[in-house]
C-alpha cells in the first residue's frame, strides 16, 4: 500500500529521487527476488509483477513500465562472477513490488532503466555485503544501487487494525541496536546480527527482508559513512528506516 497511500515513508520517497543525482540506471536488490546463487534480471522490457494477494483492486492496475538494460545486466553478472559468485541470468524476471513500489514514488516517470538482483533467502549477511561490494564501482558510472527490504518485518505481529499504533518495545530495541551498529560501521556485529541483536528472530522470522540492507552497505565499497535518511513505522512494528552509505 506504500505505492498509493499517504504516509511518512511515502512522502519521504516522493522527495528522495529529487535529492539524489539523476542516475543513468538503477540496480535493485529486492527482498522479493530470492534465489541462490545470485540471479540478475536481464529482460529488456521487464513486466510489472503483482506478487501479493488480498489488496484493493486499484493496486493491481498499477504498472511501472521502466525499461531494463541488458548490457548493464551482463556487466553485473560479469562483476559478480569475478568476485566469486556463481551468478545466473534471469531472462524473464520482471520487477517485483520490492522494486516498483519504491521506484514509483521516487521516479514516477519510469524513465530510468532498472536491473533487479536477487538476495539469498538463507540470508548470510557477510555474503550480501560481498555481493554489494562486487558492484560498488558501478556507482562511479552513474548507477544507483538500492537495497529494498524492511528494517523490522514480522507480518504476523502487525497490528493490522491500527496502522498508527506505537512502535512495540521489542521492535524498537532491535531497530535501535541496528542503527547503533550501522552508525559505528561495526560490520563484525552486523554480520552476526542474528546472535547479537535483541529480538532478532522476532524482528525477522525469515531473513530475506534484511539482506538488502547488507547489499547496500557493501555497495559503499571502502567508504564508511552512513546517513540515516528516514525513520518511521506502521502497524505497531513495521519499521521503515532508510539509509545511505558511501
Amino acid at each position: 500500500m506504500l505505492a498509493v497511500q499517504d504516509s511518512p515513508a511515502g512522502r519521504f520517497l516522493d522527495g528522495l529521487g529529487k535529492q539524489l543525482p539523476r542516475p543513468r540506471a538503477i540496480v535493485v536488490a529486492s527482498a522479493h527476488f530470492t534465489a541462490a546463487p545470485p540471479h540478475v534480471g536481464t529482460a529488456a522490457l521487464p513486466r510489472t509483477v503483482h506478487d501479493f494477494g488480498g489488496f484493493p483492486p486499484a493496486l493491481y492496475d498499477l504498472r511501472y513500465p521502466a525499461a531494463g538494460l541488458p548490457a548493464l545486466a551482463q556487466d553485473v553478472l560479469a562483476r559478480l562472477e569475478r568476485a566469486g559468485f556463481d551468478a545466473r541470468p534471469a531472462d524473464s524476471h520482471g520487477l517485483d513490488h520490492g522494486v516498483w513500489v519504491p521506484l514509483l514514488r521516487m521516479y514516477p516517470e519510469a524513465d530510468i532503466p532498472v536491473v533487479p538482483v536477487s538476495v539469498d533467502p538463507r540470508g548470510d549477511a557477510a555474503a550480501h555485503v560481498a555481493l554489494g561490494r562486487a558492484l560498488a564501482h558501478l556507482r562511479e558510472d552513474g548507477v544507483l544501487l538500492i537495497g529494498s527490504g524492511g528494517f523490522v518485518h514480522n507480518l504476523g505481529d502487525l497490528d493490522w487494525r491500527n496502522p498508527d499504533a506505537s512502535l512495540a518495545p521489542w521492535a524498537g530495541e532491535f531497530a535501535d541496536w541496528m542503527r547503533e551498529r550501522l552508525q559505528a560501521h561495526d560490520t563484525d556485529a552486523l554480520a552476526d546480527w542474528q546472535a547479537r541483536a535483541p529480538h532478532a528472530r522476532r524482528a525477522h522470522p525469515t531473513v530475506e527482508h534484511l539482506m538488502p540492507l547488507f547489499f547496500a552497505l557493501g555497495a559503499a565499497g571502502d567508504a564508511t559513512s552512513m546517513r540515516h535518511l528516514h525513520q518511521s513505522h506502521e502497524f505497531g512494528s513495521l519499521a521503515l528506516d532508510a539509509f545511505a552509505f558511501g
